[in-house]
């Protein structure tokens, strides 16, 4: 299209022409501004009746006064623009929004965790990829939340989340935790990401609903700590300094189990698993494939995907051919796949 190669002095014409050619239809309930490098909205029709707006991927600096006014507002994503503290401060005490059910500022320019008590039914809120400090702010949000994504900030300490008790999904890989804490109260949560963290030790606060959990990429020693949490069905601790399989017996539901890049010798601790579907334990220094039978019994007629490559048994020229022969129902193996 000649308009998307108009000289960005040239934003208005190049503006219009964009929006005409999205046809907006001032009786739709939803309106999808996605990559339209809009500086701002003056050339768009925002209808009183939108449900759900996108402004995904522009170059926004400041929230059009009329977006304050969209009281059937349920879904609002700002995501990938320029937005500051300063400028997402008039949502604070917008009363006209108080029924949004999403909120998605993530990739802008955001110091802190903007005010948010005024959504009494907020179930999703998303400010990952920006450069916030600390949660200080969110014991103001409402404990309706459901999904709550703060990844690659730089927050240090896992705090003020103790009232979330329907949380199913907390989401603060990449920052610079340390500890894991003040989880206890989220006795709904499935979902728990931490990987690219600095963790040492697990901790889950007695949690045993968790589902699927990551903690790839921290400073973790030990797989301690997991033993109660029986409904994981997915567990990724690739890239720490584990030396040793343990403390999974008990997580009978795993379908997926990811220990790769640590410092195993041996495969342990798994023999029960019969729901195990995919198990990575590549990069690691595990000598020999004598005794994985045994050590994966549970699970051989499940098995379809296994990764063991970078390790010092897969130099045996027959390393496939074994694994195949254990596995009868393997489907890959490393970047093999077999039909």
């Amino acid at each position: 299209m000649d308009g998307l190669n108009q000289p960005p002095g040239d934003l208005n014409t190049r503006t219009e022409y964009l929006v005409e050619e999205i046809e907006i239809d001032p009786s739709s309930t939803v309106l999808d501004l996605t990559s339209f490098q809009l500086h701002d909205l003056d050339s768009v029709e925002l209808s009183p009746g939108l449900t759900e707006l996108d402004l995904t991927a522009n170059r926004l600096s400041s929230l059009d006064p009329r977006i304050l006014h969209l009281s059937n507002l349920k879904k609002l994503s700002i995501r990938q623009n320029l937005i500051t503290d300063a400028a997402i401060e008039p949502l604070s005490g917008c009363e006209a929004l108080s029924g949004l059910e999403e909120l998605v500022l993530r990739d802008n320019k955001l110091t802190k965790i903007p005010d948010v008590s005024i959504f009494k039914s907020i179930l999703v809120f998303d400010v990952s990829f920006n450069e916030i400090n600390s949660l200080n702010g969110v014991s103001k949000v409402s404990n309706t939340l459901k999904e709550l994504y703060v990844s690659k900030n730089e927050v240090t300490k896992m705090e003020e989340i103790e009232h979330l008790c329907q949380l199913q999904i907390l989401e603060l890989g990449s920052n610079r935790l340390r500890v894991m804490e003040n989880l206890q109260n989220l006795t709904t949560l499935q979902e728990l990401w931490l990987g690219r963290n600095r963790i040492k030790t697990i901790n889950l606060c007695g949690l045993k609903c968790i589902t699927k959990l990551s903690l790839q990429s921290n400073r973790l020693l030990s797989m301690k700590g997991l033993e109660e949490c029986i409904a994981l069905q997915e567990l990724y601790l690739s890239h720490n300094g584990i030396s040793k399989m343990e403390g999974l017996s008990t997580l009978v539901n795993l379908s997926v189990l990811d220990v790769s890049s640590n410092k195993l010798t041996s495969v342990d601790d798994i023999q029960n698993l019969a729901k195990l579907e995919d198990l990575w334990l590549n990069d690691n220094q595990i000598e020999s494939l004598e005794g994985i039978a045994e050590a994966v019994s549970g699970s051989r007629e499940k098995l379809t995907t296994i990764y063991f490559e970078n390790n010092p048994c897969t130099k045996s020229p027959n390393y496939v051919i074994t694994l195949r022969q254990i596995f009868p129902n393997v489907q890959q193996i490393d970047s093999s796949v077999f039909a």
